[in-house]
């Protein structure tokens, strides 16, 4: 329920210009303008925003927004407004009373659209250029700016010119594809950082080339970068040799994500063994690292070549589609990685046969701290969850269970649902949509049996899981058999 004084912005900022108000209820305004979709009241409050921080998830959080909610002019008009400010200030040389007080603007953490879990939100992609474009307007301003003023000033009178404003750091989770990278490096030149500075806490960049990659990691603040995410560049070992040692600069570097990376060393060769050599050891020159994503790669056999030479436990571990071998497991579960594992994803493997053992101990041994496990598609049987409960009770901490795309029925879920309902911790489940809701259909062209999930007998399944939960006080605990309408747990929320 909206408080009073929440109440009371809406009707301020329903009318423009503002009046003179106390600062104090500019972040309650902010707020206000922002969830009721007012692009000129936010200029005029960012105009007089009276603290040095505008941050934009404390303010407005995570709140779902309608889809026609007008988010992204929201946002850009507030990069906008923060840009014509740091020009007028510009303009007003000595008048160091008008320079406002924001010296850092932080939109870290925002929904992204393209996920799919927040339509009406700004997509990463479309924010990123907005903010690139926006360094470099400023940018080109201020060179102006001082061409001109050189000009009318020499010797002494150019000694005695005029402050500049302190400026505005952006901080910023960045997203560069091959359409948005020219003018993000554009940005991040030496040359660019001017009076409003990009400052990226998290790098994500799709199908770029790995001196892309290296030009945009050369030219980060070595102080503030958390995540690179490198996914769908194929890079192979190759490419990703060229880019691993110019992650060591960044000293606050906790997680690193490598997934569709091309990485193929099923088949031993003596160049693939260098490779597998190479990257271990680049791997080993991050001593921050906490999580490690090589989802898609073919590692089969080669785990603990390739984690041998970390400095510190992993906290989260994503080798969903990884063509794992038993031996893989069993170092996992030997390892001083598995007691400290929060996050594990062991998706797309087989555990119907050879690996399921080597799951279950390796389960044994990360049960004190598992937070998130995901077996999504791993061919798992009544008879195999039947085998793996009594493990799977024991991870006292467990969230989340991500069991999506397995052969299960409704009795062997409704016997996991009654006997994790002990999981004091356990917030959500994603199911697979049980086997005997199926019917058959069709043959398709391609080959498929054409079976569709008989609608009327799966709502009959989820109402009574509902009622569950209900019964037992779990309301706190949500089943779901949409593997795509909840955020998934972030490590850095972990």
């Amino acid at each position: 329920m909206d408080s009073l004084l929440f109440l009371c912005a809406r009707r301020v900022v329903a009318h423009s210009p503002l009046p003179a108000l106390p600062a104090n209820l500019h972040p309650v305004l902010f707020q206000a303008a922002f969830l009721d979709g007012r692009p000129m009241v936010l200029c005029e409050l960012v105009a007089a925003w009276p603290f040095p921080v505008l941050n934009f998830q404390q303010l407005v959080g995570r709140r779902e927004l309608p889809r026609d909610h007008p988010c992204t002019l929201c946002v850009q008009a507030v990069i906008l407004a923060v840009v014509d400010q740091l020009r007028r200030q510009l303009e007003e040389p000595g008048h160091d009373a008008r320079w406002v007080r924001l010296r850092v603007l932080d939109i870290t953490g925002l929904p992204d659209s393209a996920s799919g879990r927040a339509l009406a939100w700004m997509s990463g992609w479309t924010g990123t250029v907005t903010l690139a474009k926006a360094c470099v307007e400023v940018s080109k301003h201020q060179r102006e700016f001082q061409r001109r003023g050189s000009k009318r000033r020499s010797g002494a009178a150019a000694a005695a010119a005029a402050p500049q404003p302190p400026g505005v750091n952006v901080h910023a989770d960045l997203f560069v594809n091959g359409t948005s990278y020219g003018i993000l490096r554009d940005a991040l030149q030496p040359g660019a950082a001017g009076l409003l500075r990009l400052k990226c806490r998290e790098l994500r960049a799709e199908q770029l080339s790995a001196s892309a990659i290296v030009a945009l990691l050369r030219s980060l603040d070595p102080s503030f970068l958390r995540r690179v995410d490198l996914r769908f560049n194929n890079l192979g070992l190759t490419g990703l040799s060229v880019i691993l040692p110019h992650l060591a600069r960044f000293p606050e570097l906790r997680s690193l994500k490598l997934q569709y990376s091309n990485v193929d060393v099923r088949r031993p060769t003596p160049e693939s063994a260098i490779g597998i050599r190479c990257l271990a050891g680049q791997l080993g020159m991050l001593p921050g690292l906490r999580e490690l994503n090589l989802g898609s790669s073919r590692l089969s056999g080669n785990l603990r070549q390739i984690l041998c030479d970390l400095q510190a436990p992993l906290e989260s571990l994503e080798l969903a589609f990884c063509s794992l071998v038993p031996a893989d497991l069993a170092f996992l579960s030997q390892s001083f990685h598995a007691p400290a594992l929060k996050r594990l994803d062991l998706s797309g493997h087989d555990f119907s046969q050879g690996l399921r053992e080597p799951l279950r101990l390796l389960l044994e041994e990360t049960s004190a701290s598992l937070l998130h496990l995901d077996l999504r598609e791993c061919r798992v049987a009544d008879s195999h969850l039947d085998a793996l409960l009594p493990t799977l009770r024991r991870c006292s901490r467990l969230r989340f269970l991500g069991l999506y795309g397995n052969s299960l029925s409704t009795a062997a879920l409704r016997d996991l649902l009654h006997r994790t309902l002990e999981l004091p911790e356990l917030r959500l489940v994603v199911y697979p949509f049980p086997v005997d809701c199926y019917k058959p259909g069709p043959p398709r062209s391609d080959g498929d049996l054409g079976d569709a999930v008989d609608e009327e007998l799966l709502a009959e399944v989820q109402v009574e899981f509902m009622r569950v939960l209900q019964s037992s006080g779990r309301s706190d605990l949500v089943w779901s058999s949409n593997p795509r309408g909840h955020g998934a747990l972030d490590f850095f929320s972990l």
